[in-house]
């Protein structure tokens, strides 16, 4: 099932948001099964950088010209040599959602923690939006 998928933060300055097309491995049904794949994706994609890390690494101009648009130019080097563990950072991602964390969007409509289940169809557009709490007294 192919999907696209745009993410968004509410806390970046410069908004660089980008759709992504995702394939999944099946189709969820509830809102907990996607979570549960997207995360379980993305703890994979992570495990395998750390094993494919390069002895050298170098940037491009073009990757320097972008990084310095955003503000910070590196190597996105990780020095955590630790694997993720999947079924922690399901469990943590789906406590994030029930308190509100973030928000699920499919095709602009909102899934929330009372839906049960969700209508996801092959081609359909996924938005992600991480909230961010503001720090700050109050006098």
């Amino acid at each position: 099932m192919k999907i696209y998928v745009t993410l968004k933060s509410l806390a970046k300055r410069k908004a660089f948001i980008e759709m992504v097309e995702l394939q999944l491995t099946k189709q969820p049904v509830t809102i907990v099964e996607l979570i549960s794949e997207l995360v379980s994706m993305n703890v994979r994609a992570f495990n395998e950088r750390q094993e494919n890390i390069p002895l050298t690494q170098f940037l491009t101009k073009e990757e320097i010209t972008l990084s310095g648009a955003v503000g910070k130019v590196g190597f996105a080097a990780s020095y955590n040599e630790q694997k993720a563990n999947e079924e922690e950072a399901i469990k943590t991602a789906l406590q994030a959602f029930e308190d509100g964390l973030f928000k699920v969007f499919i095709n602009d409509v909102e899934q929330g923690v009372a839906s049960p289940t969700i209508q996801l169809n092959d081609g359909d557009q996924l938005v992600l939006i991480k909230l961010t709490m503001l720090a700050g007294r109050m006098w």
